[in-house]
């Protein structure tokens, strides 16, 4: 049992009263003053010395000295250890609001007893189990680190605990027995010793365990097992590195493996993912993909599975073991005995190392990836018998074609559940009642002198991934390669175990471009294989050919700009233009910014919003805003930079003097450069003053020449012009910065304080909240208009020309 915390021992102290407690057990209490009196239970006496204290909680007898609280009280008049007496108090005593307290043996569970010898002992011991089986279902759910180990495993769906019944066994379950030395107590622990729940010391088998009880399907293969709980399976919950050595991870009772896991999912005969352990089969399960059941381990495919794929007659086997040596060795040999039973067999490849539960772990979507891999899975044949495998209702000839089908990818949706995001799609969900839909594949294994289209994937690492026939490869860092005259990757080929050979491997770091280093790979590798150069070289070039596509894409996407211009909808640059042409339009965006949440400053958000949108003239004007600590400098300037594209401003807290020579030539081109503070650009101070009255910045550095080596002075070079937007609490500002900003100043009056917190509290009513999602759309609106003004040259009376934004 998981430490008791300190705060439920004081909860328990504090709210279970000790004086009703003490009269539910038939003592008679006298009062005296504020105290309640009578003879002490821990010795003999005449005249009542015991004294229990309602305000303090406690008890002290002042004949023999024993004294404590209710904890106490429980421990030494039961006989039971700190965590029995949490336990029992928990379950029988008055909490708030409750008027049961008593705490006696008689409410201990008894559980049903076994008749030793009997013929119907095999069916008290299944009631047995499912007693123990439901107490500890209703124990994982009290139970909060059983709860997380769950959520740490991926096993979040809600319908998970109480469709398998999952529980947890935290030494508790003797706490609910008769006690050891009565009768009752000592045939009930026999009974459990029996059936494999208790151990000869008396502990719980299970004890520290998820414990996952494997429940026969009425009707199944196994008419005697129907709703009966045959076994029970536990997972420590401790981290594999604190469990110590020689104890396994995985528990089972003592009674011989029997049963199938999710008997349910062999129903219809169709398709069916068989896992090496519960746990993957229960994240398959959470992934939507219900077909699934589980062995016991690499060597736990027993004679109850075999019945069961007897009795149902699925056609096809996708085995899901782990992706280890005694994995692999295990799906070889079972994947084997069901060819020749007659069963169609594909082997579900996880990156190596991994099981299905440790994969779903590391992948940001589990119901697609495991679908992906799915869809990959491998095929290993058809089952050949010598005439004819009858499996109930199903028959499969030894000549019959094996169709052309494979798992196809089951596309998932979190539509289903909100409450789980890798739901699967209702269409996966359904799996068990009917098959997935099927996609095409070869229709024979393929030879060394056929190579099939080749399927290349790509792994949560980046790497490239490509399997032909019987060898995979594997190519990483070739997003590195950003320019079209290198090919610089690592590239490993490996080659799986066979009957006629070995699994070999080999990987080297080389560039693809270089037609000596691939022949020198591909001759290496031919020999470590055992491959025909031939082969190889095939196979390198269809890498070669992807790695080209996948490069040209990846230069493109560098190349591109960083912020494109969205492409409006007609829609949104209508409602942009009617904006815009607004007869009142300057009314209309202070409208607009107090409906935004801004307070006040009408002045100064119209001049800072004439003054961000100068940004697409020749000659842009800079803004610095005023004012003292808290007074809403940075709100202003917010306010004004949220109605600008987000791909037309750029905002730094900071900057060094150097970091704007080095940015892209054009990156401040009829930008907006706002910075939080000038204090964090005072190093860049000469580069601002350079930046707003030449229009653009140079600087020489030194840097190598990429073909000689030598170093050369390279030039770089940053245009403009560029808008300025800073705040300063500062009082004394460089007059060269000051004389190139607009100062505006904010308003620090008491009224406009008043006006600020009355403006805070409205945001915490229904229409505040309402009014923060209008937001959003008026922020939208204006940012799509900012999108269409484009500076021209306007012409008015007389010979003189100037700027206007227009539509």
């Amino acid at each position: 049992m998981a430490r008791i915390p300190v705060a439920e021992l004081e909860r328990l102290k504090r709210e279970v009263s000790l004086v009703r407690l003490i009269q539910s057990q038939g003592h008679e209490l006298k009062k005296r003053g504020k105290d309640w009196v009578m003879h002490c239970v821990f010795h003999e006496e005449k005249t009542p010395s015991l004294s229990i204290s309602p305000e303090k909680n406690l008890y002290h007898c002042f004949g023999c000295g024993a004294a404590g609280s209710v904890l106490d009280w429980v421990m030494k008049t039961q006989g039971v250890s700190l965590p029995h007496a949490v336990q029992l108090l928990r379950n029988d005593a008055g909490l708030p609001g409750s008027e049961k307290v008593g705490v006696t043996r008689s409410h201990a569970r008894h559980l049903p007893p076994l008749a030793a010898g009997s013929a119907a002992s095999e069916l008290e011991a299944a009631a047995l189990l499912q007693s123990v089986a439901e107490f500890y279902h209703a124990n994982l759910k009290q139970s909060p680190e059983a709860l997380a180990y769950l959520e740490s495993r991926g096993l979040t769906h809600p319908e998970l605990v109480e469709h398998f019944q999952l529980g947890y066994a935290n030494k508790t379950l003797t706490y609910r027995l008769p006690a050891g030395h009565t009768q009752a107590g000592k045939q009930v622990r026999q009974q459990l010793q029996a059936v494999g729940v208790l151990r000869s010391s008396g502990h719980e088998h299970l004890n520290g365990c998820l414990v996952v009880p494997v429940i026969g399907l009425e009707g199944g293969a196994n008419a005697e097992q129907g709703r009966r709980v045959v076994q029970l399976y536990g997972r420590r919950l401790q981290p594999n590195h604190k469990i110590p050595a020689g104890q396994s991870r995985h528990l089972y009772l003592a009674a011989p493996l029997r049963g199938v896991w999710n008997e349910a999912a062999l129903v219809g005969g169709g398709e069916v993912i068989l896992c090496e352990s519960l746990i993957d089969a229960m994240t398959f399960w959470c992934a939507g993909f219900r077909h699934v059941i589980a062995a016991y381990g690499v060597n736990g495919f027993g004679q109850d599975h075999w019945q069961a794929l007897k009795h149902h007659g699925p056609r096809r086997v996708v085995i899901a073991y782990d992706r280890d040596a005694a994995g692999d060795a295990a799906a070889a040999t079972l994947g084997e005995a069901l060819r020749g039973a007659g069963i169609e067999v594909f082997r579900l490849l996880f990156p190596q190392g991994l099981d299905a539960n440790a994969f779903a772990r590391q992948v940001e979507n589990p119901a697609q990836a495991l679908g992906e891999l799915l869809q990959r899975a491998l095929w290993q044949g058809k089952g050949v018998v010598a005439d004819e495998v009858i499996f109930a209702d199903a028959k499969i000839s030894a000549h019959e074609e094996r169709p052309d089908t494979v798992f196809a990818d089951a596309k998932m949706s979190a539509a289903e559940d909100e409450t789980f995001p890798l739901a699967a799609a209702p269409q996966a969900a359904a799996v068990s009642d009917s098959e997935m839909p099927l996609a095409p594949v070869p229709c024979v294994p393929v030879s060394d002198s056929e190579t099939p289209p080749e399927q290349f994937s790509e792994n949560a690492q980046g790497d490239l991934l490509l399997a032909v026939a019987d060898r995979h490869w594997r190519v990483r860092g070739w997003k590195k390669n950003l320019g079209p005259e290198q090919m610089r990757v690592n590239v490993q080929v490996r080659r799986e175990a066979s009957e006629q050979a070995e699994a070999a491997y080999y990987v080297d770091s080389f560039d693809l471009y270089a037609a000596k280093a691939r022949s020198s790979y591909v001759k290496q590798a031919s020999l470590e294989l055992g491959v025909s150069e031939e082969l190889l070289k095939r196979d390198l070039g269809q890498v070669l050919l992807k790695l080209e596509g996948l490069q040209e894409a990846a230069i493109r996407a560098a190349l591109a700009p960083k912020n494109p211009t969205p492409t409006l909808s007609a829609e949104d640059e209508q409602s942009a233009l009617e904006l815009l042409r607004a007869p009142k339009l300057i009314e209309r965006l202070e409208a607009d910014l107090a409906r935004c949440g801004v307070v006040g400053e009408a002045s100064n958000l119209l001049a800072g919003y004439l003054a961000a949108v100068s940004r697409k003239l020749d000659q842009p004007l800079a803004v610095l805003i005023q004012s003292s600590s808290a007074a809403g400098k940075s709100s202003l300037m917010d306010a004004v930079l949220n109605l600008m594209p987000e791909e037309e401003r750029i905002q730094y807290s900071a900057m060094t003097g150097q970091s704007l020579f080095y940015l892209g030539e054009t990156d401040l081109q009829h930008r907006i450069l706002a910075i939080a503070e000038e204090e964090g650009v005072r190093q860049a101070a000469y580069a601002l003053k350079l930046l707003q009255s030449d229009g653009e910045l140079t600087i020489a550095s030194t840097g190598k020449d990429e073909t000689t080596g030598n170093l050369v002075t390279k030039q770089y070079r940053v245009q403009g012009p560029v808008m300025l937007m800073l705040t300063t609490t500062a009082i004394d500002i460089d007059e060269e910065l000051l004389n190139r900003c607009l100062v505006l100043t904010i308003n620090e009056s008491r009224e406009q304080t008043e006006a600020i917190h009355a403006a805070q509290r409205h945001k915490q009513t229904l229409d505040g909240l309402l009014a923060d999602a209008e937001k959003q759309a008026i922020t939208r609106l204006h940012q799509n208009a900012q999108r269409l003004l484009k500076p021209l040259a306007v012409r008015e009376k007389g010979d003189r020309f100037i700027f206007r934004l227009m539509v």
